[in-house]
C-alpha cells in the first residue's frame, strides 16, 4: 500500500511539473524594473539631452524597436549617479550587463516599512533650559545652547525620503523664517491635492515617484493615495516634523496623550520632500507601504542635483543587500561624494541577530530605544490583582468589572482552538461569545489596532492586548477603536491564567493617563534590528540608537490614527513607534552639526554623533531592554544619542570617498568594486575591513594577534593632549600604542594601532561568540569612546 501510495505521489507530481514548466520558463521573459548603473557622471561631461540620447542608445540596443525602447524607459539618472532604469526581461538585462561600459545590472526591489514630539529632545537634553533641569535627562557638559549655535538649524535643508508630506501641519509653518538658501536648487512638482502654494520657506522643495511603483504593481488607486508628494498615509509626515517640524505650543494625540509643546530636533531647518513609498496593492493601509529600488535611486539622484545637506531615509529591508545591487547604498555612496550625510533606519526585525539593514558604512545606521514616558492604563481583575497596562485609546469603560475572556475560547464555529485563534485575527472571534466582554487577545499575526477591531466587530466591550515573548515587556501604545489596554508578556500569561482559574472572571481598565520622569530609560526596543552586520562582520552595526518608541510628531489630515479603513477618526499628531521615528533624531541632530559644523564630511559627523553616545539609562546604570536584560553594541552600536555632547567631540575619525572603496576591495573584492565604481583600482596589498577608519572596531573570527590602525582628527582645542584607556573584551588582551596622543592645533591628524590578542587556556573564548568591550581617549574634557566586538575563530 505505502510502494503504492509513492507511485501515485510521484505520477502526479511529474504531471503538475508538466503543468507548471511553461508557466515556470516564461517568468523571465515577464519584463520587470531594472537598474542599468554607469557609474558618476564626470564633472562638466555630457549635457541632459546627451545622458537621455545615450542611455536611450543602450535600450535600443537591446528592444526590437524605437518605440518599444522609449516605452520601456522610467528613468534617467542624470545628477550624480549614472545610468537609467526601465522594464526589461532577464535575458535583456543581462545582455546589457555584458556591455563594457555597464557596471551593472540588477532588478528594482521593492522596499517596505510598517509602523510599529513632544518628549524626546527635551528628553536627551536639547532644549534651552538650565542644564540641571529635571527635564533633561542626559545633562550636557556644559550649557552651550547647541540650538541656538547652530541657529535651530535654519540654512541647513534636510531631503526626507518617505510617504510625502501633510504641507497644512502647523509644524511645517513657515512664519518668521528667512530667504531659501541660495544653494537650493530643486522644484516644487505639483499634482493631486497638492499645489505650488503648498511650498514655502519651509518646505523649500518637494517631488513624487512611481514609475517603477506602478511597473509592478500597476496604476496608482487614487482614491487611497494622492498622484503628488502629499501624504496619504501619515508616516512621512511624522518623520518630517520629527526632523524640522516648528515649534507648536499644546499639541497632543487624540484623547490628550502626551499633551506638550512639539518641536523638531533643527525647528528651522529646510525641508525637500522625496515620496517615494506608495500603498502595498490589495493590503490594508495599516499594514504599511512598498517603496520601489529605482523610485528610490531617482530620489537620491535629484537631492544631490537639488543640494539637500542631510539625507532621512526611514527605509529598509529584512534581508542583507549585497552593496553592488542596494539601491540605497549606491545613492548614499554618491550622496557623501558631495558632503551629504545619510541616516538610515536599521529596520524592525529585531531582536533576533543579524536582521539590521542599511549596512554600508557611508551611512549612519540608526536603531531605537525608548523615552522617559509611560501611558499607564492598568487593569484591576476579579481577584484584586492590578496589572500594569499602556495605551493612548480616548475611549474609557464605566467604573464596573465586566466579564473577561480569552480570544481563543470565544472564536467562530470552524476556527481551531491553537495559540493562532488567541490572537483575534479578522472574523475569527463569535459575537455571541464576546459581546460585552473584555477579551484578551495575544500579539502575533496581524496588525495591533486590528485586533482592536475585531474585537469591535464582535461586540466586545474593551481589548487587553499582551504581548509575544518575542516582545517582552516593551508596549507600543496604541489609539485602538475601542476601550483597552496593552500589557506585557508575562502579564499577559498572569491574565491568562486568572481566567482558566475560575468560572466567571471579570475586569476592569482604568482611566489612562500620561506619566513622565519613568525610570529606566532610555531601554533598547524589542522591535530594533540587531547586529552583528549581514555583510561584513568585520564592521559594528547599527551604528547609534535614538528615540523610536510611542514618539509624537504630526500627521496626515487624511489618515486616522490606526490607519485602519473603518476608522474615520482625524488627528493632528500622533503617537508611532520604530527605527522609523529614531532615524529622523540622528538626521536632525546631524542638521545641527551640519549647521555648525559647514565644511565636516559625512564621516565626521557620523563620528561625532557615535563617540559621544550614551551608554547609561536615568537611573544610571547600563542600557538594558524593557525587560532590563543586558544589551550589547549589536543592539544600540556606540549607545544612545547625546546631540549637544556631539557638536563638540573634540577627535574625530574621517573618512574619504576613496576609503569606504578601499574598505569594499577586502570586504567584497575587487570585482564587486568594479560594479560600484568602475574606474577604481583596489590597491594591491588590502587589510582586513577592520582597519576601515570607523568609529568602533569590530574583529571576527580573530586567530592570535590583530593589529589595527585608526587616524583620528583634532577638532577641538588647538593645543591638547588625550590619554587612552580601554575595557578588553572577556578572553583577549588589548594593547593601544602610543597610549598619548599630543596636538599642535585644530585639525592636526594623529594615528594610533590597536592591537587584540586572544588569551590562551582556561580564560580563552569560545569560538563563534561574541564579546565586547570599548577603548576611549579623553583630554580631560572631551571624552571618545568606541565600542570593540571581537568574536575568535
Amino acid at each position: 500500500m505505502e510502494n503504492m501510495m509513492k507511485k501515485y505521489l510521484s505520477l502526479h507530481l511529474f504531471s503538475l511539473l508538466l503543468i507548471l514548466l511553461p508557466l515556470l520558463s516564461s517568468c523571465d521573459d515577464q519584463p520587470q524594473v531594472y537598474i542599468i548603473y554607469f557609474g558618476e557622471h564626470k564633472s562638466g561631461g555630457k549635457t541632459i539631452q546627451e545622458i537621455e540620447d545615450s542611455h536611450h542608445s543602450y535600450l535600443l540596443s537591446v528592444k526590437s524597436n524605437e518605440k518599444d525602447a522609449r516605452d520601456s524607459l522610467l528613468y534617467n539618472y542624470k545628477n550624480s549617479i549614472n545610468g537609467f532604469a526601465a522594464l526589461l526581461t532577464a535575458d535583456e538585462a543581462s545582455k546589457l550587463s555584458e556591455m563594457e561600459e555597464v557596471v551593472s545590472a540588477f532588478p528594482s526591489k521593492q522596499h517596505t516599512w510598517s509602523i510599529q514630539t513632544t518628549r524626546s529632545w527635551d528628553f536627551m537634553g536639547l532644549d534651552e533650559k538650565d542644564s540641571n533641569s529635571n527635564n533633561n535627562y542626559f545633562t550636557p557638559r556644559k550649557n552651550n545652547a547647541l540650538l541656538r549655535q547652530a541657529n535651530y538649524g535654519e540654512n541647513v535643508i534636510v531631503g526626507m525620503l518617505d510617504s510625502g508630506i501633510w504641507p497644512e501641519s502647523k509644524s511645517f509653518d513657515d512664519e518668521g523664517m528667512g530667504p531659501v538658501p541660495k544653494s537650493w536648487k530643486g522644484i516644487c512638482q505639483t499634482g493631486d491635492s497638492f499645489t505650488s502654494s503648498d511650498c514655502n520657506r519651509k518646505i523649500i522643495g518637494a517631488r513624487y515617484y512611481l514609475k517603477a511603483y506602478e511597473a509592478s504593481n500597476g496604476r496608482l488607486n487614487t482614491t487611497a493615495e494622492y498622484r503628488s508628494p502629499r501624504d496619504h498615509d501619515g508616516h512621512g509626515t511624522h518623520t518630517s516634523s520629527t526632523v524640522a517640524g516648528r515649534t507648536v505650543a499644546n499639541v497632543s494625540a487624540i484623547g490628550g496623550f502626551a499633551r506638550g509643546t512639539a518641536s523638531g530636533g533643527a525647528p528651522l531647518a529646510r525641508l525637500a520632500i522625496y515620496k517615494v513609498c506608495w500603498p502595498v496593492p490589495n493590503q490594508p493601509k495599516a499594514n504599511g507601504n512598498t517603496c520601489s529600488e529605482a523610485d528610490m535611486l531617482a530620489a537620491i539622484d535629484d537631492a544631490i542635483g537639488d543640494g539637500v545637506d542631510v539625507l532621512s531615509i526611514s527605509i529598509g529591508t529584512t534581508d542583507p543587500v549585497a552593496y553592488s545591487e542596494d539601491g540605497i547604498a549606491i545613492g548614499a555612496l554618491h550622496a557623501i561624494k558631495h558632503k551629504i550625510v545619510v541616516a538610515c533606519s536599521a529596520g524592525n526585525s529585531g531582536p533576533g541577530p543579524a536582521t539590521a539593514s542599511n549596512l554600508a558604512p557611508w551611512m549612519i545606521t540608526v536603531a531605537a530605544s525608548s523615552i522617559d514616558r509611560f501611558f499607564s492604563a492598568p487593569i484591576v481583575l476579579g481577584n484584586g490583582n492590578t496589572i500594569a497596562g499602556q495605551t493612548v485609546t480616548p475611549y474609557k469603560l464605566k467604573n464596573k468589572q465586566f466579564p473577561l475572556v480569552y480570544a481563543g475560547d470565544v472564536g467562530q464555529a470552524g476556527v481551531p482552538k491553537d495559540a493562532v485563534a488567541g490572537q483575534c485575527l479578522p472574523n475569527s472571534l463569535s459575537p455571541k461569545k464576546a459581546k460585552g466582554k473584555i477579551v484578551l487577545c495575544f500579539r502575533g499575526n496581524g496588525t495591533r489596532v486590528g485586533k482592536g477591531l475585531e474585537v469591535k466587530r464582535a461586540g466586545g466591550k474593551a481589548i487587553i492586548l499582551a504581548n509575544s515573548l518575542a516582545n517582552g515587556a516593551e508596549i507600543s501604545v496604541d489609539a485602538y477603536v475601542l476601550p483597552g489596554t496593552a500589557v506585557k508578556a508575562d502579564d499577559g500569561t498572569r491574565v491568562f491564567n486568572y481566567i482558566k482559574s475560575t468560572k466567571k472572571p471579570t475586569a476592569y481598565i482604568n482611566t489612562p493617563k500620561t506619566v513622565l520622569n519613568t525610570k529606566p530609560a532610555p531601554y533598547m526596543a524589542s522591535f530594533s534590528s540587531r547586529g552583528p552586520n549581514g555583510l561584513e562582520l568585520n564592521l559594528l552595526k547599527p551604528d547609534i540608537t535614538a528615540p523610536g518608541l510611542n514618539i509624537l510628531a504630526a500627521w496626515s489630515g487624511a489618515s486616522s490614527p490606526t490607519k485602519l479603513e473603518s476608522d474615520k477618526r482625524r488627528v493632528k499628531y500622533n503617537l508611532l513607534s520604530g527605527t522609523s521615528m529614531s532615524c529622523p533624531h540622528v538626521s536632525a541632530a546631524a542638521a545641527l552639526l551640519k549647521a555648525i559644523h559647514p565644511t565636516w564630511s559625512s564621516a565626521a559627523i557620523r563620528s561625532a554623533l557615535m563617540t559621544t553616545a550614551g551608554l547609561k539609562n536615568n537611573a544610571g546604570k547600563q542600557l538594558t531592554d524593557a525587560s532590563g536584560n543586558s544589551v550589547t553594541p549589536f543592539s544600540y552600536g556606540s549607545g544612545h544619542l547625546l546631540p549637544t555632547k556631539a557638536s563638540d567631540p573634540g577627535l574625530i575619525y574621517d573618512a574619504s570617498y576613496t576609503d569606504y572603496l578601499i574598505f569594499l576591495c577586502s570586504s567584497v573584492g575587487s570585482s564587486e568594486v568594479k560594479k560600484v565604481d568602475p574606474k577604481f583600482r583596489c590597491p594591491k596589498k588590502t587589510y582586513s575591513p577592520s582597519n576601515h577608519n570607523y568609529p568602533s572596531l569590530a574583529i571576527s573570527e580573530l586567530n592570535g594577534t590583530m593589529t589595527v590602525i585608526r587616524t583620528v582628527t583634532n577638532v577641538g582645542s588647538g593645543k591638547s593632549s588625550y590619554v587612552s584607556a580601554y575595557k578588553a573584551p572577556e578572553g583577549f588582551y588589548v594593547k593601544i600604542s602610543p597610549k598619548r596622543l599630543a596636538f599642535r592645533h585644530v585639525g592636526e591628524k594623529k594615528s594610533f594601532t590597536i592591537t587584540v590578542k586572544q588569551r590562551k587556556g582556561k580564560k580563552k573564548p569560545k569560538s563563534g561568540k561574541y564579546y565586547f568591550g570599548w577603548y576611549r581617549w579623553t583630554d580631560g574634557v572631551h571624552v571618545v569612546r568606541s565600542p570593540l566586538v571581537v568574536s575568535p575563530a
